[in-house]
């Protein structure tokens, strides 16, 4: 998979003891708007998808956390690779988190499931909506967080700003 960017604050110690966790993101695309969840207590933007569990693929990890966290049924023939986004940085008890974020073009179905948020998702309210991506980008650009959300929120801004720079979207 073609490597997007890197993020690496070097804000660590290198000795420090690794947090890794790999990631799969869905990019859905629906009349040149981008399926995203919204953060309704914290106020950003972020691509669906999440943390890939031992002994699942990629793919399998894509379908099971975009129908989790929005509700939409991925079509398993329209996954198609996008590109990756290295994060490397301190965790708030000084370990280096370590994320790998594969990043897949897909199509869903028309019809939606119910969602199935953790309970730190469910305490940021988070809701599917579909966005024109120059929206997101500057709201999750403009946002104020801790250095660790504020570094996945500017992740996912880039990678819009890739998906338009790409003609991907318009």
């Amino acid at each position: 998979m073609k490597e997007l960017f890197t993020i690496d604050l070097q804000d660590y110690n290198s000795l420090s003891e690794y947090y890794i966790r790999p990631s799969s993101r869905a990019i859905i695309i629906k009349d040149q708007k981008v399926a995203l969840v919204y953060s309704k207590k914290y106020d950003y933007y972020k691509f669906p998808g999440g943390g890939i569990k031992k002994g699942e693929t990629n793919i399998e990890a894509l379908i099971r956390e975009v129908k989790e966290e929005t509700g939409l049924v991925v079509i398993e023939n329209t996954i198609c690779e996008f590109g990756k986004v290295l994060r490397i940085q301190k965790t708030d008890d000084d370990k280096i988190f370590y994320q790998e974020n594969y990043y897949y073009l897909c199509n869903v179905l028309d019809n939606l499931t119910m969602q199935s948020l953790d309970d730190y998702e469910k305490e940021e309210e988070f809701v599917l909506v579909y966005v024109e991506p120059i929206i997101a980008i500057n709201k999750n650009y403009q946002h104020q967080d801790t250095l660790f959300r504020k570094t996945m929120i500017d992740r996912d801004a880039k990678v819009l700003e890739i998906l338009l720079e790409e003609k991907v979207v318009e």
